[in-house]
């Protein structure tokens, strides 16, 4: 999951970026609203955090801009300000929860948990393709009951392909969804760790083509597996 993290203060958004970078999110940060609002327009993100108070654009305007342009991705705003009128703003403005400064990490993950069960329901307990099986609350992933060892990043990828399904997925696209944007690899990058994922599921039991190449395209989870299901 991809995480957009809105917030001017250097020492809560390192924070709060560590603590969901240790839950095994991906975060990308942005200090000022104008920033945020170019990220967020990329639609790369499965979900914003957002402060109130930003520089340049404030979370009200920059949560409305979004929702005007039909950006579905949910937003939870943070704010300092504890009364309802403030709150019944930021929900206008088309935010999905708040939370109110200071607030306990254990609260924050669990709401951006929730907002991200809410975000694509049949995605919040397992994936699944063929014999294979990936339990999100708990990263783990199988095929045909046996459990795949993973590194963080050939977890990321194969969660990317369940989502999708049989959707031809380009280099590019996969580095966007996988890797930061301040820390974005060659394409011979996706390639490799694709050539790692593959041989794991090859040992356990895997046909090989479960993830095809479509030459001059991209990659996909093969759908003649699927239905042959």
């Amino acid at each position: 999951m991809r995480i957009l993290l809105i917030e001017d203060d250097v020492a809560i958004a390192k924070a709060v970026a560590e603590v969901l970078g240790d839950k095994g999110y991906t975060v990308e940060m942005a200090d000022d609203g104008q920033t945020g609002l170019a990220f967020a327009e990329t639609g790369l993100f499965d979900l914003i955090v957002l402060d109130l108070t930003l520089p340049k654009l404030n979370g009200i305007l920059l949560c409305q801009k979004l929702r005007q342009q039909n950006l579905s991705v949910p937003v939870l705003m943070l704010t300092a300000r504890d009364t309802t009128a403030d709150k019944i703003v930021g929900l206008d403005a088309g935010a999905d929860d708040y939370i109110i400064k200071p607030f306990e990490i254990s609260e924050l993950l669990a709401r951006v948990r929730s907002l991200l069960r809410r975000r694509s329901l049949p995605f919040a307990e397992t994936l699944t393709w063929e014999k294979l099986l990936l339990r999100v609350d708990s990263c783990e992933t199988f095929y045909d009951g046996i459990i795949l060892r993973l590194t963080p990043k050939e977890y990321a990828l194969l969660e990317l392909f369940l989502k999708n399904g049989s959707r031809i997925l380009t280099r590019q696209y996969i580095l966007e969804r996988v890797w930061t944007f301040d820390d974005l690899p060659g394409e011979d990058t996706v390639k490799a760790h694709l050539r790692s994922l593959r041989q794991k599921l090859k040992l356990a039991g895997a046909p090989p083509n479960l993830i095809e190449t479509v030459y001059g395209l991209g990659y996909r989870l093969n759908p003649t597996l699927q239905s042959a299901v």
